[in-house]
């Protein structure tokens, strides 16, 4: 069965916790009831030596109960190499949700800036092919890295490095819907950026293969700020 977006749902917000973010964890669950969404998980960037996680997750842990509202901490990790190995800490106490993001390229010694992949492109070092299968493959590979995982902005790395997102093959786009389903991958969104407007959803290429993706409401405030600075991840 295909996943299909719940409007009332948003299964990727950030907070103060994080470098790209304004509002407070209470402020965005105050904004959720506003707006009569069901479900709020929170998503906020950690590296391997975050220290504040399990002070986040208590913070959010006592938001609840909130009537009618379903409030999920999560944390937002990078891919780091072509093995899926993420930029997690080795404790995640509280974590209901694993989100995995391809904020860099995931190369065989660690993570790549993305404008050096197009460089490599550009000069022939690469081909567009040999990219978009690293990245399927490390993407993969990071779903069986953790026991909640759900894929962060699925593709969105690709305008960064000069790609678009319908070059990615059907039968690659197939085999990561397979590895997601049986990872047991939950929902995730799309997010704004380079050729994708405020609001994007991925393509109906994702849904058409089974890729479980989730509504997302990009009107929670997201930019850097003072606040999430002391707690800035990449």
């Amino acid at each position: 069965m295909t996943a299909r977006p719940a409007p009332d749902e948003d299964h990727h917000v950030h907070s103060v916790f994080s470098d790209d973010a304004v509002s407070s964890l209470d402020e965005n669950v105050r904004a959720a009831r506003r707006r009569g969404l069901r479900v709020i998980c929170f998503a906020d960037h950690v590296r391997r030596d975050s220290p504040w996680v399990a002070d986040y997750t208590a913070a959010v842990a006592a938001l609840r109960p909130v009537p009618g509202l379903d409030v999920l901490a999560g944390v937002e990790a990078k891919i780091l190499d072509s093995q899926g190995h993420l930029d997690l800490p080795g404790q995640l106490p509280g974590v209901d949700r694993v989100l995995i993001a391809d904020h860099q390229f995931p190369g065989e010694a660690g993570p790549v800036h993305p404008r050096d992949i197009r460089a490599q492109l550009t000069a022939g070092q690469r081909t567009a092919g040999e990219v978009i299968d690293g990245l399927i493959t490390a993407t993969a590979a990071a779903l069986d890295q953790v026991a909640m995982p759900q894929l962060a902005h699925l593709f969105s790395l690709l305008p960064k490095m000069g790609l678009a997102e319908p070059e990615v093959p059907g039968p690659a786009l197939a085999a990561l819907a397979q590895a997601a389903r049986r990872a047991g991958a939950r929902p995730g969104p799309g997010r704004a950026g380079p050729g994708r407007p405020p609001g994007w959803r991925p393509a109906g290429g994702q849904r058409e293969v089974g890729l479980p993706v989730a509504a997302h409401h990009p009107g929670f405030r997201r930019r850097r700020s003072a606040a999430g600075a002391q707690h800035g991840q990449s």
